[in-house]
């Protein structure tokens, strides 16, 4: 595995949605996740981890170290199982092998955190080895999300769509189109706010530079190559990085996300696209040992 890194980085992600659907809610018929109280739309952490792990799946295609621990139709216990047959582990007999070798739980960690990219950045809870008795099943990341809030409250619309293909026999005697539902947000802007633990990548998960500069790519690209009509037209509008010169930092993470300021141009206009908003970093509240990155 490569070198841990060394700074602590904490960063905010704007993105923006139109005539879509960015995170559907399962409990309001998929409808766009919304602040009951305040009316601002939400993204879920979850979610956006998704993006990242789907597009570092695509453009690493199962090279090695880069394998997606949770991916779609492949159940966790059979990539637990790598670790044991490659280590030569037998799981009926963990207890004798843990006091034969006190370092096992390290051992099983390692390999699956410099096999798996999401483990190695965002951590995991490994069932197999939590019931194995091992404490390597759960592994803290260092890369943490919180949840994405529209800049502004949105107003989601609900849209009558219908088919002319019907889906029984016994229904095209009846009637010759079907009708549905289509859930979008006209217009939204949202903002992701992150954490980047050097301490957590040395101590815990070997997170390297390599990795650091993949997850940018990634937060950038990550709705690149996720197109779908539902989801409308969704792009990263910029990623802004806060480095500490320190594994534990030279500023707390609020006041330097306090320093990004995101307002509309036109306060009595609704927004409709990202030239409606502008974008401030205050440096006044950017202290020393700290430099400020913007990508787009």
């Amino acid at each position: 595995m490569s070198e841990a890194i060394k700074n602590r980085y904490d960063f905010v992600v704007l993105f923006d949605v139109e005539n879509g659907n960015p995170n559907g809610d399962p409990d309001n018929g998929n409808a766009p996740r919304v602040d009951l109280d305040t009316g601002h739309g939400i993204v879920t952490d979850v979610c956006l981890k998704r993006k990242i792990r789907n597009y570092v799946e695509t453009v690493k295609e199962n090279e090695a170290g880069y394998q997606i621990y949770i991916k779609e139709g492949v159940p966790l216990n059979a990539k637990d199982a790598q670790a044991f047959a490659e280590l030569s582990v037998d799981e009926k007999k963990i207890p004798a092998l843990k006091k034969d070798d006190p370092s096992l739980d390290g051992k099983i960690r390692d390999f699956m955190c410099s096999r798996f990219f999401d483990i190695r950045t965002f951590g995991a809870v490994m069932t197999t080895f939590v019931k194995a008795n091992l404490n390597c099943g759960q592994v803290r990341g260092p890369v943490q999300f919180g949840f994405a809030k529209s800049v502004d409250p949105i107003v989601p619309q609900s849209l009558t769509i219908t088919r002319v293909a019907i889906t029984t026999e016994k229904d095209a005697e009846k009637k010759k189109t079907e009708m549905g539902r289509k859930e979008i947000v006209p217009y939204g802007l949202y903002r992701a706010e992150g954490y980047v633990s050097a301490n957590l990548a040395r101590k815990v998960t070997g997170f390297s530079e390599a990795d650091l500069e993949l997850l940018w790519e990634a937060i950038l690209n990550m709705f690149e190559h996720d197109r779908s009509a539902a989801r409308g037209k969704m792009a990263v509008r910029e990623l802004i990085i806060f480095k500490h010169d320190s594994e534990l930092g030279n500023a707390s993470a609020h006041k330097l996300f306090d320093s990004v300021v995101v307002k509309r141009k036109d306060s009595e206009m609704q927004p409709r696209c990202y030239g409606d908003y502008e974008v401030e970093i205050q440096e006044e509240k950017i202290p020393e040992g700290v430099t400020c990155i913007r990508k787009n």
